[in-house]
């Protein structure tokens, strides 16, 4: 199957409200174009480094979100131009990510991650560590950050009940969120491998690489 192919084939089977973010990490530009051609605007990286060059020499209508874990000294470089950063941890990243925002004269919009699963290699916050934040003087005066959802990665298990559990919670946190916030919209839950019972639970935004693109090549 071609990379067209398997894209047309992920996004006809996806219902209208759900937001395709096709992993593009470690990918050539060639087959970046090629996925481009086939009608996706919204590619994934997880690498600053690598996001701004695919940015700087591939068409603009595109919209770059960072997928990846977010180190503060390397957001100025996607502050120009990033449409969506997922993985936001921490209000020391929300501010940091403000602070650039002004710089350039925009708003960013960030996903806030929620930490669901049992491994503890996961980033993300706690329930409690949320609410603490969003509630934290500071967190108001962000005005250059415009929250638009939250995003959260399940266990790496075959049990799917224990995901379907995980993002079932991810799901009633959004709901709590929404309350609050205008601007939440996003629920940002699954990947290749559990995308499906991600959506059942309530996902608007995947994240699919390799079942687009073919396994990735991390030499």
């Amino acid at each position: 199957m071609s990379i067209a192919n398997n894209l047309l084939s992920i996004k006809n089977s996806l219902p209208d409200h759900v937001t395709l973010v096709a992993v593009s990490k470690t990918k050539p530009i060639a087959d970046i174009m090629e996925a481009y051609d086939a009608g996706q605007r919204i590619f994934g990286e997880n690498k600053i480094q690598e996001m701004t060059q695919k940015w700087e020499e591939m068409p603009k209508d595109i919209q770059w979100h960072m997928i990846g874990h977010v180190q503060r000294n390397k957001v100025k470089y996607m502050a120009p131009f990033v449409s969506l950063i997922h993985g936001v941890d921490s209000l020391k990243l929300l501010k940091e990510i403000n602070k650039q925002a002004i710089k350039n004269e925009r708003k960013i919009c960030c996903l806030l991650q929620v930490h669901i699963a049992e491994e503890e290699t996961k980033f993300g916050f706690d329930e409690d560590e949320l609410l603490d934040m969003i509630n934290h003087p500071e967190f108001k005066e962000l005005n250059h950050v415009v929250i638009e959802g939250v995003m959260g990665m399940a266990t790496f298990t075959e049990d799917t009940e224990q995901i379907r559990k995980e993002f079932h919670k991810l799901n009633n946190i959004f709901k709590n969120l929404k309350l609050n916030f205008e601007s939440i919209h996003i629920l940002s839950m699954g990947m290749s491998g559990d995308y499906k019972i991600a959506i059942e639970e309530g996902s608007t935004m995947i994240r699919v690489g390799s079942s687009i693109f073919g396994a990735r090549n991390y030499q």
